[in-house]
């Protein structure tokens, strides 16, 4: 009497899965919807009423209403300016200008921010490349 392995019980849950994978490896992804002007565009001019939050280096953020001066603010108030913001101006823009030694986990709490208080358009504020001699 010869013994083998029967591997088709194996092959039939590997196909299930296999197919299970497949299914929910899309739900998995998640993300925040950023608007993000393509690298060719002139640069924007800053008006009376665009939105800008800061982040320094050492976490400090700011907030600023066109060519007006930055305020400090917590997390808490920032998180209550942008919900005002949603609320009085559907539509409006935000843009975030972060120090570039930040981590990236940090940026993405402020585009969380932003979206989170109904500020459907983010944009991320960057310097000019320089050009090359």
């Amino acid at each position: 009497m010869m013994s083998e392995i029967n591997v088709t019980p194996f092959v039939d849950v590997m196909l299930v899965l296999l197919i299970i994978f497949m299914v929910t490896a899309p739900l998995m992804t998640t993300g925040v919807d950023i608007d993000l002007p393509s690298a060719n565009t002139p640069p924007v001019e800053v008006t009376g009423d665009q939105l800008v939050i800061g982040m320094a280096k050492d976490g400090s953020l700011t907030l600023a209403r066109g060519t007006n001066a930055a305020q400090s603010l917590t997390r808490e108030q920032l998180e209550a300016n942008l919900a005002e913001e949603g609320k009085q101006h559907p539509g409006q823009a935000v843009y975030v200008q972060a120090d570039g030694a930040l981590p990236y986990q940090e940026v993405m709490t402020l585009l969380e921010l932003a979206k989170n208080a109904g500020i459907p358009k983010v944009g991320l504020v960057t310097q000019p490349a320089k050009a090359q001699p």
